[in-house]
């Protein structure tokens, strides 16, 4: 049978409150005790009965995580640092995805079944807008990521997407290039990645008196390499003349480049190219792809931490908008010059 509390206990020589508090890491234990105590629940391989625990608590001791699409590069590599994080407090992770372009799912995923099997939820609408910021208000500890909804009741972790767009068109600007390419551009949207990104490649065009050419918007609704690749194709085919692309997705980017090169354009010589997200798939493209990092790792981190904070009431304070700082990272695809 199974080792119980009381067999740890009586191995050690303590009471069954002192298993507990080793347990539960409590201080004022001595380390001689502490040390007696996981001795013997190593020698028994005692296991805690995480679901008695959760019934005296009120908790579980997992975090809920809902993302759009984990075949999207950059929502994958997101939740593995959201997990890590989450581990290191002694949270476990229950991940769901709510597709693409699919706001009912995500609207149910705030009042659905899992949320009961989890403490507090991260999550990331894709679809959901400013008219559905009553749907936030949820009886739990919510912590909002993406861009989609501002200025609503809950704790809001995000990166810089103008600003960060911003940089990666100056950054080609700087480099000497004056004809910049975007793909991945949604057509008529004003709020979102798409949105913000696009604002801030327009900004930078504005600051050193270029003038913005619609002509060189390549639009795609997926942020997938198909997408990528024929959202560059179209805009190759305007027979408009470039000299950098945007892309503002590095998986974007992927598929523009390999549509560049198949349309005989050399990168960087003919056609410097930079992306958006810092994925770790970019250092490995041929070429090596320039990109920002918008702070992936900052986010996850800081996301976990504030909905931790909330859970245990240790942070009571309003609802506050955190924002990452990023970074560009130079490579073989966008060499400065």
């Amino acid at each position: 049978m199974a080792a119980t509390l009381h067999d740890v206990a009586r191995l050690a020589g303590v009471s069954i409150k002192t298993v507990s508090n080793v347990i539960n890491d409590f201080p004022h234990v001595r380390d001689s005790t502490r040390e007696r105590v996981r001795l013997a629940i190593a020698e028994l391989d005692y296991t805690p009965n995480l679901t008695a625990r959760s019934l005296r608590s009120g908790r579980t001791g997992a975090i809920g995580l809902a993302v759009p699409d984990l075949a999207l590069a950059y929502f994958a590599e997101l939740s593995a640092a959201i997990i890590a994080a989450a581990e290191s407090l002694g949270l476990s992770v229950v991940i769901e995805q709510t597709g693409a372009r699919d706001r009912d799912h995500e609207i149910s995923v705030l009042s659905n079944a899992r949320r009961k099997m989890t403490d507090g939820l991260i999550f990331s609408p894709l679809e959901m807008g400013p008219e559905d910021v009553a749907h936030l208000e949820v009886g739990y500890p919510l912590v909002l990521l993406g861009e989609r909804i501002f200025d609503g009741p809950t704790d809001h972790v995000t990166m810089r997407n103008t600003e960060g767009a911003r940089a990666a068109t100056e950054y080609l600007i700087r480099s000497g290039r004056r004809r910049i390419a975007v793909v991945g551009a949604h057509e008529d949207e004003t709020i979102g990645s798409s949105a913000l990104r696009v604002r801030g490649y327009r900004e930078a065009l504005d600051a050193h008196g270029i003038e913005f050419d619609p002509r060189l918007l390549g639009p795609s609704i997926e942020w997938h390499r198909a997408n990528g690749a024929v959202s560059m194709t179209e805009v190759i085919a305007r027979g408009v003349p470039f000299d950098a692309v945007f892309a503002l997705n590095d998986t974007l980017a992927f598929g523009a480049m390999r549509a560049l090169q198949e349309a005989g354009l050399r990168i960087p010589d003919d056609v410097a190219v930079i992306g958006f997200d810092g994925l770790d798939e970019a250092r490995f493209s041929i070429p090596s792809l320039t990109t920002v990092d918008p702070g992936r790792d900052w986010i996850a981190r800081t996301a976990v931490e504030t909905l931790a904070a909330r859970i245990s009431g240790a942070d009571t304070s309003p609802p506050r908008l955190k924002l990452a700082d990023f970074t560009i990272l130079e490579r073989e695809s966008a060499p400065a010059r």
